[in-house]
């Protein structure tokens, strides 16, 4: 499994030896089973290649040891004060779009920017259970894709990301072979984000308005919780004035 999931991260025996502060030759005893790690180092090999918590509870459990990591009802008691800075979050990033999401990329809670924005864009949010934010993007039934001027490029890059994260956690494949079949073919030339661009832009076209946003993820710091660090904020921010002013209009009931 260490093997495994140091090909998954495109590392080198020599790399994840010099990341574990462990030989070469240890770590190689590790992967072959003629030397059987102990519960510290587990957990330093979970840290040194950068898994998610959960993957570390496997990783532990897969070594005969109990997991550590606590997996909280995303409701529970515990998770009180985590909603409450939430909240906060989404509520300060008015009147712009964020949205809250857990691991698969499902859509948790929106602000209220987000579902002004999908409002006017004519998406229809009401049939799905669970609503997944990258779905939400390639499955034109939903409304948004055909005003996404630069689809193939979020596309390409939506999907880079996912095949990574499939890497190190096979639950998510289901959902990325879903996304390859709504995404269907891509065009021969590869997409191009203009000159001198730091970061990829949402650019929508409707009525005449142009939008761009570029978008950041924010997560918790430094988690101990599996709910806790899969949570993550995804919050739209305006690349231009014209999208900024548009936002503004949005919210007060003029656009």
């Amino acid at each position: 499994m260490i093997r495994a999931l140091r090909h998954a991260r495109r590392l080198s025996q020599e790399e994840l030896a010099y990341r574990a502060e462990v030989s070469t030759r240890h770590l190689s005893c590790l992967e072959s089973g003629r030397a059987r790690p102990s519960h510290t180092m587990v957990l330093t090999l979970g840290s040194a290649l950068d898994l998610p918590l959960r993957d570390r509870n496997t990783l532990l459990v897969a070594a005969g040891f109990a997991p550590v990591y606590r997996v909280s009802a995303l409701e529970g008691p515990e998770m009180a004060h985590v909603h409450q800075a939430v909240s906060h979050i989404l509520r300060l990033h008015e009147p712009h779009p964020a949205i809250l999401m857990d691991r698969s990329w499902n859509a948790l809670r929106l602000n209220d920017g987000a579902l002004r924005l999908f409002s006017w864009c004519g998406v229809s949010l009401g049939g799905a259970a669970l609503l997944n934010a990258h779905r939400v993007l390639f499955d034109p039934a939903f409304g948004l894709r055909p005003w996404v001027v630069n689809f193939d490029a979020l596309a390409d890059a939506t999907l880079e990301r996912l095949r990574s994260e499939v890497d190190v956690d096979p639950s998510l494949r289901a959902g990325l072979a879903e996304l390859e079949r709504l995404r269907g073919a891509s065009p021969a030339e590869p997409s191009k984000t203009g000159p001198n661009a730091v970061a990829l832009p949402v650019h929508l076209r409707k009525d005449g308005h142009d939008l761009r946003y570029f978008t950041t993820l924010t997560t918790l710091g430094t988690p101990l919780d599996v709910t806790a660090q899969e949570l993550r904020i995804e919050g739209y921010f305006p690349m231009d004035d014209e999208t900024d002013a548009f936002g503004r209009r949005l919210e007060a009931g003029v656009p």
